[in-house]
C-alpha cells in the first residue's frame, strides 16, 4: 500500500521477491559473485599499476572498465544483499541516498558503453595502423579518451537526474530492487513528459553512438584481416575482437531489456534479474577475458607463489619480474622490432618494403647486442 505523502524523505524499496526457502541460497550466491567480481577487477587494476610491462594504452584504458565495474557492483550489491535478509517493511532508504545511488547506477550504465567505445578505437588503431600506433595512442591521447568517456557520461547523467529531482513526489514506494532514474520519477504525480523525451533521446544517442562505433571499427578491422596474409595477425585480431564483441553484446542486450521492461510493470521481476546480469556478467567476464588474453598477465599469474614444501618461491617470482622488466627495457630502447614490420593492409611500394625490412634486420642485430 503506497503512502501518498508529498515529498517524503524516507522511501521504501520493493527489493527482490524471493521465497523464504531461497533467501539464504540467493544471498550467498550473489555475495560470492560480488566478491569474485570486485576482487578480480581490483587485482587486475593493481597489477597493471605496479607492473611496468603493462604500462601501455590498452591496459590503461582497460583500467577504466575495471573501475566502472567496481563502481557498478559496489553501488548495487551491498544494499541489495542487505535487503534480501530484511522483511519488506524494513527496506527503507532516504531520498538523498536514493538519488546518489540512482546517479551512480546511470553513470555505470553509461560508462559501460563509452569505455568499450574507446577500447574499440584502441583495437582499431592497433590492428589497422600498427606502424602509427605509438604516435597516435600517446599518453595525452589516452587521457583525452578517458576524460571524454567519463565526462560525457557525467554530463548526460547529470542532466537526466536534474530533470528528475525537480519533480514533487507523491509516492514513497520504489518499485525496484535499486534506485535508478526511472524509479525516481515514477514517484511523482506531475507530468514527466520532459523526462520521457530526454530519457528516450539519451538512450537513442547512447546506443546509436555505441553500436555505430562498434560496427564501424570492427568492420574496418574485419576488412584488414580479410585482406591481410598474416595469419598470426588475423588470429590475434579475431581472438581479441571476438571476446570484446561478446562482452559488449551481453551487456547491451541485458541493458536494453532493462530499459524496455520499465514500460511493463507486470514484468518487474525480469527487469530486476536483467539488471543483475547487466552488472554481474560483464563485470566478472571482463577481467577473466582480458586477463587470459594478455600474455603478460598470464605470465605473471602462472608463476607459482609456493614451492611443494610450502616455502615462498621467491626465485621464480624474481626471475619472472626480471624477464618482464628486461622486455620492458628493450622496448624502451626501441628494440620492439615487430612494430617496425609494415602491415600488409598498407599500400607500400616494393622498394620501401625492402628498405624497411633492411632496417628491421639491422635493428634486430642491435637488439641482440644490447645488454
Amino acid at each position: 500500500m503506497e503512502n501518498y505523502t508529498y515529498n517524503s524523505y524516507t522511501l521504501q524499496m520493493e527489493g527482490l521477491n524471493i521465497t523464504k526457502d531461497y533467501i539464504y541460497p540467493s544471498f550467498f550466491l550473489l555475495l560470492i559473485f560480488y566478491i569474485v567480481s570486485v576482487v578480480m577487477n581490483i587485482g587486475i587494476s593493481v597489477l597493471i599499476f605496479i607492473n611496468k610491462k603493462l604500462h601501455q594504452p590498452m591496459y590503461f584504458i582497460f583500467c577504466n572498465l575495471s573501475l566502472s565495474d567496481i563502481i557498478g557492483c559496489t553501488n548495487m550489491f551491498p544494499r541489495l544483499l542487505a535487503d534480501i535478509l530484511r522483511p519488506p517493511s524494513e527496506r527503507l532508504i532516504s531520498y538523498y541516498a536514493c538519488v546518489v545511488q540512482a546517479f551512480i547506477t546511470q553513470l555505470f550504465g553509461t560508462t559501460s558503453h563509452t569505455v568499450l567505445m574507446i577500447m574499440a578505437f584502441d583495437r582499431y588503431v592497433a590492428i589497422c595502423y600498427p606502424l602509427r600506433y605509438s604516435t597516435i595512442m600517446t599518453n595525452k591521447m589516452v587521457m583525452k579518451l578517458t576524460v571524454s568517456a567519463w565526462g560525457v557520461a557525467f554530463v548526460l547523467v547529470g542532466i537526466l537526474l536534474g530533470l528528475t529531482i525537480r519533480l514533487n513526489r507523491c509516492r514513497t514506494m520504489i518499485m525496484n530492487s535499486y534506485c535508478d532514474n526511472a524509479s525516481l520519477f515514477k514517484l511523482s504525480c506531475e507530468s514527466v513528459f520532459i523526462n520521457n523525451v530526454y530519457g528516450l533521446t539519451f538512450t537513442v544517442v547512447l546506443y546509436v553512438g555505441s553500436i555505430g562505433s562498434m560496427v564501424l571499427t570492427y568492420t574496418k578491422i574485419a576488412v584488414v584481416c580479410l585482406t591481410s596474409k598474416n595469419k598470426s595477425l588475423n588470429s590475434k585480431a579475431l581472438k581479441t575482437c571476438s571476446t570484446h564483441l561478446a562482452v559488449y553484446l551481453i551487456m547491451s542486450f541485458s541493458g536494453f531489456v532493462v530499459i524496455i521492461l520499465h514500460r511493463f510493470p507486470q514484468y518487474s521481476d525480469y527487469r530486476k534479474l536483467s539488471f543483475i546480469l547487466f552488472v554481474l556478467v560483464p563485470g566478472t567476464l571482463n577481467s577473466i577475458i582480458y586477463g587470459v588474453q594478455s600474455r603478460e598477465i598470464r605470465k605473471y599469474f602462472s608463476t607459482p607463489l609456493l614451492r611443494p614444501d610450502g616455502s615462498l618461491n621467491i626465485s621464480e617470482i624474481s626471475t619472472t619480474h626480471a624477464e618482464m622488466h628486461e622486455e620492458t627495457t628493450t622496448e624502451d630502447y626501441g628494440c620492439n622490432t615487430s612494430a617496425l614490420r609494415p602491415s600488409s593492409s598498407l599500400l607500400v611500394s616494393k622498394e620501401l618494403t625492402e628498405s624497411v625490412n633492411t632496417l628491421v634486420s639491422e635493428a634486430q642485430k642491435v637488439c641482440q647486442l644490447a645488454p
